[in-house]
């Protein structure tokens, strides 16, 4: 930024991502929209699937990393009878065995052990670093990439229908499973997809994915790029920080300090990041409990 020049537009764009982009293309569409390269995304989306996409323009880039986004939430549908390489329908197909002998009764019963914590392997083609390269580009290098179990947990998860599709000209039949689910951050969707079809020895891979929250943020506050275009709608630093932390308000003396980065006397009353705001609301900083005195995660002022 040149000297004078005014600063950056700072805050969140709550995205609802379309079908057939990247997230790199959206933060790509919003940096024209915002009028600043400044814009980093919290928490990938693959190019089939839609929905909650967390966007930071300007000083709120450095938000990104502090949200408290660990938890999210997916509509998706699951395809029985078919593995691809991919885990979802983007991949080539690597065996069809239908699902002609499966109720929906077994899919149900199924789905009840993927709820709670469980040791999950992310799907190859993730975002999961190997040696420092993030697995998809290793498996589009043509290497064989092998991923370690990681824990995660399925707060819940429901099952809103089980469809039989017949194939054509006497092909075995697939099954289609709508569900949502909540689960915490690192869930991969497609796993659970192709883990409930090993369970029920069919394959299985993910036909449909919409993510419809991602920590406080949900459709319901979501954008299409097209309503963007119109208005950026951007989520100031101070409504983001209070929607994702706790917020303490200091008195005039107390913003001073924390201005320059100076620890508090003060007791925060929580363990993690809390958000403090100055007597006009102003979000300066995350600030944490360390031993009496609260002391700067981030400053932001």
């Amino acid at each position: 930024m040149s000297p004078g020049a005014p600063e950056a537009p700072a805050g969140l764009v709550v995205v609802d991502k379309p079908a057939g982009l990247t997230s790199h293309d959206v933060v790509a569409r919003v940096r024209r929209l915002a009028g600043t390269r400044k814009v980093g995304h919290a928490g990938t989306l693959d190019p089939m699937a839609t929905g909650v996409l967390v966007l930071g323009v300007g000083r709120a880039t450095r938000l990104l990393g502090h949200l408290l986004l660990t938890e999210k939430a997916y509509d998706a549908t699951v395809r029985l009878g078919q593995s691809t390489t991919t885990d979802d329908a983007e991949g080539e197909t690597l065996e069809r065995q239908g699902a002609d002998g499966v109720e929906e009764p077994a899919v149900r019963e199924a789905l009840r052990a993927f709820v709670g914590e469980i040791d999950q392997v992310p799907t190859a083609v993730s975002a999961v670093k190997v040696d420092g390269r993030r697995a998809y580009e290793r498996v589009r290098a043509g290497e064989q990439v092998e991923l370690a179990a990681r824990r995660v947990t399925v707060h819940d998860l429901a099952v809103h229908d089980v469809r039989r599709v017949v194939g054509a000209d006497g092909a075995p039949s697939w099954l289609d499973v709508d569900l949502s689910l909540r689960c915490s951050s690192g869930t991969y969707v497609r796993a659970v997809a192709r883990d409930l079809g090993a369970a029920l020895g069919t394959g299985g891979h993910l036909t449909a994915l919409r993510r419809t929250a991602v920590g406080a943020f949900d459709l319901t506050q979501a954008h299409t790029l097209e309503q963007l275009a119109d208005d950026l709608a951007l989520v100031d630093l101070a409504t983001a920080a209070a929607r994702t932390f706790a917020v303490r308000h200091l008195d005039a003396e107390q913003a001073a300090d924390v201005r320059v980065g100076r620890g508090l006397l003060l007791d925060l009353g929580q363990e993690g990041p809390v958000a403090l705001l100055a007597p006009g609301g102003e979000f300066l900083a995350l600030y944490e409990q360390r031993g009496p005195q609260a002391r700067a995660v981030a400053v932001f002022c």
